[in-house]
């Protein structure tokens, strides 16, 4: 949820954001509105309570005709309070119902506009320049007995897939060459449920725009998560954290799923678009005012493990209309992938500034008050990684060369072979 506060002093700048999102500004308005008659209620049976207070006072002073009188105007009062509470309960709930429907309010240096209006930051590396024929990862893996999408259609569909032999070797070794990175810089290791409530889902933001994304379990009421992004957040929910010593930084590696929905007939070949996958997501509490360095350092990190792969990528600045409800600001790092002569997504880093905090109540403490934490999540590896290291890494008879920094998660291997399947 949007800091009221912020609504209340400038209330175009959140006008401002909705219209870059591409989303209903008149909804800014409609919040406003519903604030207003909030306050107002409240006020109203603040009043009314303490008239009553103090008329019980009077009462216990009075007596005859006076306590009678008294008496008479304490039954209407406590009508009128009744009344006045219900009245707050009512507008406290259209509120939050009003609050929830405005997205967090974008960084003023997020681009406008929608997916493709993204700005290119910067690029890292020279697309290799092959002297043959080169094959994609889906001909790469099946190749190398890595990935068989066949089987993974027949046991569960469209979209499935086994990652098999050296496939699941090389998967497991980007994901503990990413878990090394993090805990040598300070995060703490996280296996989360995958399966989290309602609430936890829906104070993430998961549950807007792109509910449809999302799968649910309806006879436990329970829903899969996307990204460990949703439990992680959900960690500190209701807490008061200590971020004295700085930013609280956790590493989440879980098996995460998604629907897909909208996506038909885009990306069916292969494993660059599947409903379910693997990643280690980095997932960050700090205070406002150090959630922008701590999004850089975020950006850092995921360009670190880039640079492991040796593969070539670029950074972009993603545009207002392609964020999520929950995000101010995102950056996304894409690596070429040679088959396609493009980039595509690899990581992306998000700020959500205290948007799910909020939602969550989750806070910490600073000169005897309590202010609402800022959650930030930044991807490290995942398996879409497989695609840009195998088609990068290519070679003219099939094989395909280990980039060195993955080689002592891969045993010592240097070169996995057609021949070794």
């Amino acid at each position: 949820m949007i800091d009221l506060k912020t609504l209340r002093e400038d209330p175009e700048a959140v006008r401002v954001s909705q219209r870059a999102r591409g989303e209903d500004a008149s909804l800014v308005d409609a919040l406003l509105s519903a604030d207003e008659r909030r306050r107002s209620a409240v006020s109203r049976a603040d009043t009314l309570r303490a008239e009553q207070k103090q008329l019980g006072k009077q009462v216990g002073k009075a007596s005859g005709d006076e306590r009678d009188e008294l008496l008479a105007r304490a039954k209407e009062l406590a009508t009128q309070v009744k009344e006045a509470e219900t009245e707050q309960a009512e507008t406290e709930q259209a509120l939050q119902q009003a609050q929830r429907k405005v997205s967090n309010v974008v960084e003023p240096e997020t681009p406008a506009g929608g997916e493709d209006d993204y700005v290119v930051l910067k690029h890292v590396g020279t697309p290799s320049d092959f002297d043959f024929e080169v094959s994609d990862h889906l001909e790469l893996g099946t190749a190398l007995g890595a990935l068989d999408t066949e089987r993974g259609a027949k046991v569960s569909g469209a979209r499935f897939y086994f990652l098999t032999g050296v496939g699941a070797q090389l998967e497991l070794a980007l994901m503990n060459m990413a878990i090394a990175q993090a805990t040598a810089a300070g995060f703490t290791l996280m296996v989360p449920p995958v399966l989290v409530r309602p609430e936890v889902m829906e104070g993430t933001g998961f549950l807007g725009a792109h509910a449809t994304e999302v799968y649910r379990l309806e006879e436990d009421d329970l829903y899969l998560v996307g990204t460990s992004e949703a439990p992680l957040a959900g960690y500190h929910s209701g807490e008061i954290l200590d971020l004295s010593r700085g930013p609280i930084r956790y590493a989440g590696w879980s098996s995460c799923f998604r629907r897909e929905a909208g996506s038909y007939g885009k990306d069916t070949r292969g494993i660059i678009r599947v409903h379910q996958f693997n990643k280690v997501e980095m997932f960050v509490y700090c205070r406002d005012e150090d959630s922008r360095a701590e999004h850089e350092r975020l950006l850092a990190w995921e360009e670190e493990m880039l640079a492991k792969i040796e593969v070539p990528y670029r950074v972009i600045d993603v545009a207002a209309g392609d964020l999520g409800a929950s995000a101010a600001r995102k950056f996304d790092c894409e690596a070429w992938i040679p088959s396609q002569q493009t980039y595509r997504e690899m990581t992306s880093t998000s700020n959500c500034t205290t948007f799910q905090a909020r939602r969550l109540n989750t806070r910490y403490r600073e000169e005897g008050r309590t202010l609402p934490a800022s959650t930030l999540n930044g991807t490290l590896a995942t398996t879409r990684w497989l695609v840009a290291l195998l088609e990068n890494h290519q070679q003219a008879d099939g094989s395909v060369r280990i980039p060195e920094a993955l080689r002592p998660f891969m045993g010592g291997r240097e070169v996995l072979t057609p021949s070794a399947t």
